[in-house]
């Protein structure tokens, strides 16, 4: 197994709204806000190459929206999900699976593109398989007043259309489930229902790709839980005991959202999980 970082791009969010109830006196210490009180956001994907196999987990925004709609989100930096695959040695058209943690559009919006006349939409990913589960799609293409501007139906109906779209069957009585992709699956529910989160086991060491559940290093502690979680009390429960067993099994985290920050491990202290060391993909697998 190979493991690559695949930077899609850079954005901005309020940190009022990325940290809930917590001051700003606080967050601020570890997620500066800018004038306008933004902080800075990545979407930081996963490629995995296994055997025949190029799994990609996530996708960004992609690139279809409008100039107005980018315009909310203050996209910065020169990340792009071409340049990342290709300095990994790839071209989308590679990829055979691309798994979607959950289908906010920043984290699926990647996944369909304009025709090449731009009259309607396709897959970006013209040989994969598109995973989710059936209660997240449910969800997400019946969306709550609450979710709905985050669940774009340009970015969902093209892959059902299309024929690549499967599900994960969830195992209900089970913290950590495995899946035909290879890796384990973590379901949380507080951020939207039936997220699901990549457990990767690499040369004896579990590693988690965080997604919505912790987005950042700032958002380790357990009451920092975003103003965008549909049920932050769940996510307080969820946190704590993702917490609970990533500090007892050793286990690194891989950021989505943090960007300047990759990958973490945690250390027990008497205000409970809190951040240990800060790594690097280059320096954890020698990629870029």
């Amino acid at each position: 197994m190979t493991i690559y970082p695949i930077e899609t791009g850079n954005f901005k969010l309020d940190g009022g709204a990325m940290f809930g109830v917590v001051p700003k006196s606080i967050w601020n210490k570890t997620n500066p806000a800018d004038a306008n009180n933004m902080i800075d956001l990545a979407a930081r994907c996963l490629l995995i190459e296994d055997g025949e196999r190029l799994i990609l987990i996530d996708n960004g925004l992609g690139n279809k929206q409008s100039e107005k709609f980018f315009g909310y989100y203050y996209l910065w930096g020169d990340h792009s999900l071409d340049k990342s695959l290709k300095n990994a040695g790839f071209h989308r058209d590679d990829v055979t699976d691309v798994f979607l943690t959950h289908l906010h559009f920043d984290h699926c919006g990647g996944s369909i593109q304009w025709n090449k006349d731009r009259t309607g939409y396709e897959p970006a990913f013209k040989n994969a398989r598109f995973w989710t589960n059936k209660d997240h799609w449910e969800w997400a293409t019946k969306p709550n007043a609450r979710e709905k501007a985050s669940f774009l139906k340009e970015n969902l109906i093209p892959m059902q259309e299309s024929g690549q779209l499967h599900f994960i069957d969830r195992k209900e009585s089970s913290f950590l489930q495995e899946s035909e992709l290879g890796f384990g699956i973590h379901f949380v529910d507080g951020h939207t229902d039936k997220q699901m989160l990549p457990h990767l086991n690499y040369k004896g060491k579990t590693m988690v790709f965080a997604a919505d559940l912790i987005p950042t290093v700032g958002h380790i502690p357990l009451p920092y839980v975003m103003g965008y979680d549909t049920r932050p009390l769940l996510t307080l429960q969820e946190k704590a005991s993702f917490l609970e067993k990533a500090v007892d099994n050793d286990w690194l985290l891989l950021f989505e959202h943090d960007a300047h920050n990759q990958i973490c491990s945690l250390k027990r202290t008497e205000k409970g999980a809190r951040l240990d060391q800060l790594f690097s993909y280059n320096e954890l697998f020698n990629t870029q």
